[in-house]
C-alpha cells in the first residue's frame, strides 16, 4: 500500500469518519476529472517485482530485514513475508530501447542484491510461488516486522472471524486452513504500471482485462504450493482465498471477494473507484488531516489519501491508481496479473507483449470488449490459470462475421495477438530491435509450448523419476531454477531436468 501506518485499534467513530472522508475523496476525484486537472500524456511505464529469498538448499530464508540492510538501496523494500523483497524501477518513457534499458537496470540491481544476500547465506529467486514453501513457513510469526502488515493482518482476521480456508483442486488437491493472511506472501508477482489520461483510461483498463488470460497462459510460473501440484498459475486462487474476509454465509449471499476479476467493462476510471467504495468496507480506517474538497476550492491538488489507502486493500488484477507527481495528478492502470520471473529477459518479454497488445486493442475501432462478454474474459482468465500454455480461450472471430470461438491460446497468440502487439509497440515508438527480440521470446514459448510453469513441472517429474522423494524433488527443482534464472537465458531455452541430487 505504500502508506506509513501505525499499529493500533479502531473504534466505531473511526469507521464512520473514514467513510465520510472516502465519499469526500470520491467527490474530489470526480471534480478533478470534470475540471480536466490531470497530467498530459507522457507515455510513462513503471515496474515492480516481488522476490523470494532462499538458502543454497532451495528453502525459504526468513531474513529480509538483514538482506535489506546490506542492500541499502531505496529501490528494494520489504514485502508481506520475511522471505520476500520487492524491487521498484523508476518510471521510464515507453519508447526507443526502453526494454533493453530496463533489462540492464534490472540485471544490475538483482545481481547486486543477490551478492549482498549471499553474504548471509541467502539468495534472490524470481518465481511466482516458491516450490519449497510449507505451511509452517506461512504463519503470522513470519510476517515482515512492519506496522502496516501487522495491522492489515489483524483487521482481515477480525473481519473474517474464523480461519482462512485454502482449497485448490488442480492436478492434485490442496486443502488447509490458516490463522492469518500470511499465505498471501507466497504470491510474488510483476506489476506493470501505465500512466494514462482520463479519456483513455477505460479503453486501456478494458483492454488489460481482455488480455489478462493470454498474459497468464504464456507467462504462468506458479504450479506448486505446499508440496502439491495445482494450477499452472496458482497465485490467483491462492491470493483470493488468502485474503477472503467473507465467512461462508456472505459468500453464499454473493458478497464480492476483495481479490476479484471484476464484473463488467467500464466507461471511466471513476467507475472502479466508486465500486471499491460501494462494495468493500474499509479495513484500515486511518484518516489524515487533509480536507480534499477544501484543497480543491483553494486551487490545490488533494492527495486523496483515504481513497488511495482503501484502494490498496481491494485486490483487482488490473487496479486503478491515483497519484501525484510534481504537483500534478495522474491516473495509472496497474497490471498485477503476471508472476515474477523466470528471468529478466522473460519479464521484459511479458512486459513488451502487454504494453504493445494493450495499446493496439485500446485503439481498435471495433474493440474486443464490445464483441466479447465480460463473463467470457473472466472464464478465459480462469482457464489460463488452470492450464497455462495449454489453455483454450474464447475469442472474437476474425473478420466482420461477429461472435466468438474457442481457440488454443498458443494459436491465438501467434496468429492474431503477436502482430497486434508489434503494431502497438510501433505506435509507442519502440525500436524494431527491442520489439522483435522480446516478442520473439513470446513466439518461441508458444512454438515450443514452454513457460516457467511447464519447465518446473517437467523438471519436478524428472526428479521423481530419478528416485527423489517429493520434498527433495521440489528442492532440486528450485535449486536448478535458481541456477538457470541467474544465468539469464529465457525459460524456453532451459534444459529440462537437473544435473543430479546435491
Amino acid at each position: 500500500m505504500g502508506e506509513k501506518v501505525v499499529a493500533g485499534g479502531f473504534d466505531l467513530s473511526d469507521r464512520r469518519r473514514y467513510r465520510r472522508k472516502l465519499q469526500q475523496c470520491l467527490e474530489g476525484l470526480e471534480r478533478l476529472l470534470d475540471e480536466r486537472r490531470f497530467d498530459r500524456p507522457k507515455n510513462l511505464m513503471g515496474l515492480e517485482i516481488e522476490l523470494n529469498l532462499t538458502g543454497s538448499d532451495g528453502m525459504p530464508r526468513m531474513m529480509n530485514a538483514e538482506v535489506l540492510e546490506r542492500i541499502a538501496s531505496r529501490d528494494f523494500q520489504t514485502e508481506l513475508g520475511m522471505f520476500n523483497l520487492e524491487v521498484n524501477i523508476v518510471p521510464h518513457r515507453l519508447e526507443g530501447r526502453v526494454f533493453d534499458q530496463l533489462a540492464e537496470e534490472l540485471r544490475t540491481g538483482l545481481a547486486y542484491a543477490h551478492r549482498k544476500a549471499n553474504e548471509v547465506d541467502a539468495g534472490i529467486v524470481m518465481i511466482g510461488i516458491l516450490p519449497t514453501l510449507t505451511q509452517r513457513d506461512l504463519v503470522s510469526a513470519n510476517l515482515s516486522d512492519v506496522d502496516r502488515y501487522v495491522l492489515l493482518n489483524d483487521q482481515m482476521v477480525a473481519e473474517r472471524g474464523e480461519d482462512f480456508v485454502i482449497d485448490i483442486q488442480g492436478v492434485e488437491r490442496l486443502s488447509c486452513t490458516s490463522e492469518s493472511i500470511t499465505p498471501e506472501a507466497a504470491c510474488t508477482s510483476v506489476q506493470l504500471h501505465l500512466q494514462v489520461t482520463p479519456g483513455r483510461f477505460a479503453d486501456v483498463w478494458n483492454a488489460a482485462q481482455a488480455v489478462a488470460s493470454v498474459q497468464v497462459a504464456v507467462g504462468a510460473n506458479s504450479p506448486f504450493l505446499f508440496g502439491r501440484e495445482l494450477w499452472r498459475e496458482s497465485r490467483p486462487p491462492l491470493f483470493q482465498q488468502a485474503t477472503d474476509v467473507r465467512p461462508p454465509e456472505l459468500q453464499a449471499q454473493g458478497v464480492r471477494p476483495r481479490t476479484w476479476f471484476g464484473e463488467r467493462w467500464v466507461d471511466s476510471a471513476y467507475d472502479l473507484f466508486e465500486e471499491n467504495l460501494r462494495y468493500f468496507p474499509p479495513l484500515l480506517p486511518i484518516c489524515g488531516e487533509e480536507e480534499p474538497l477544501r484543497v480543491l476550492d483553494e486551487g490545490g491538488i488533494p492527495s486523496l489519501q483515504e481513497l488511495v489507502l482503501h484502494n490498496g486493500t481491494v485486490y483487482r488484477w488490473n487496479r486503478p491508481v491515483y497519484g501525484i507527481a510534481d504537483g500534478v495528478p495522474h491516473l495509472r492502470v496497474e497490471n498485477r496479473v503476471l508472476p515474477a520471473g523466470p528471468t529478466v529477459t522473460d519479464v521484459m518479454a511479458n512486459a513488451a507483449f502487454y504494453y504493445g497488445l494493450v495499446r493496439a486493442l485500446a485503439e481498435d475501432a471495433r474493440p474486443v470488449w464490445r464483441r466479447m462478454s465480460f463473463d467470457a474474459a473472466e472464464r478465459n482468465f480462469d482457464a489460463a490459470c488452470r492450464y497455462g500454455i495449454d489453455a483454450e480461450l474464447e475469442w472474437v472471430r476474425p473478420g466482420r462475421a461477429g461472435g466468438t470461438t474457442k481457440v488454443p491460446a498458443v494459436k491465438l497468440i501467434r496468429d492474431e495477438l503477436l502482430p497486434l502487439a508489434a503494431a502497438g509497440l510501433d505506435a509507442w515508438g519502440i525500436e524494431p530491435a527491442d520489439r522483435d527480440r522480446y516478442l520473439g521470446v513470446i513466439e518461441e514459448r508458444c512454438r515450443r509450448r514452454v513457460n516457467g510453469a511447464s519447465w518446473q513441472v517437467d523438471t519436478y517429474h524428472r526428479a521423481l523419476e530419478a528416485g527423489l522423494e517429493r520434498e527433495a524433488a521440489l528442492a532440486a527443482t528450485t535449486r536448478r531454477y535458481g541456477e538457470l534464472m541467474h544465468q539469464g537465458d529465457p525459460v524456453h531455452t532451459w534444459p529440462v531436468g537437473f544435473p543430479g541430487p546435491s
